[in-house]
């Protein structure tokens, strides 16, 4: 049973930092590219940041470039996303996804994506 399990959520004021984190437990986690995506209220799901199965290409949306950072630690079975200058506007449901590939092609539409997580809320108070 595939399990994609996102902590570190919470609430943050406008500047500050966050550290989200998944564990992945029932595949190979070596042979899958991951992804974080957020869904705000009312709005679509959105892609946020991605890395390649080896960690060695990383990719990120326009909004959050230069702020955030994503990681991957391929012998513990976990991806991270430091978020840091959050702002407002990065208020959402974070999401850690995951797809079987060994490509570095960038994958940021949600439907390229195998294994979702449920969710870690993420707040920025202004």
């Amino acid at each position: 049973q595939v399990q994609l399990v996102e902590s570190g959520g919470g609430l943050v004021q406008a500047g500050g930092s966050l550290r989200l984190s998944c564990t992945v437990s029932g595949l190979t986690f070596s042979n899958f590219a991951m992804g974080w995506f957020r869904q705000a209220s009312g709005k679509e799901r959105e892609f946020v940041a991605g890395i390649s199965w080896g960690g060695g290409y990383t990719y990120y949306a326009d909004s959050v470039k230069g702020r955030y950072r994503i990681s991957r630690e391929n012998a513990k079975n976990t991806v991270n996303l430091q978020m840091n200058s959050l702002k407002p506007e990065d208020t959402a449901v974070y999401y850690c996804s995951a797809v079987r590939t060994l490509s570095t092609a960038a994958k940021r539409e949600p439907a390229e994506y195998d294994y979702w997580g449920q969710g870690t809320q993420v707040t920025v108070s202004s």
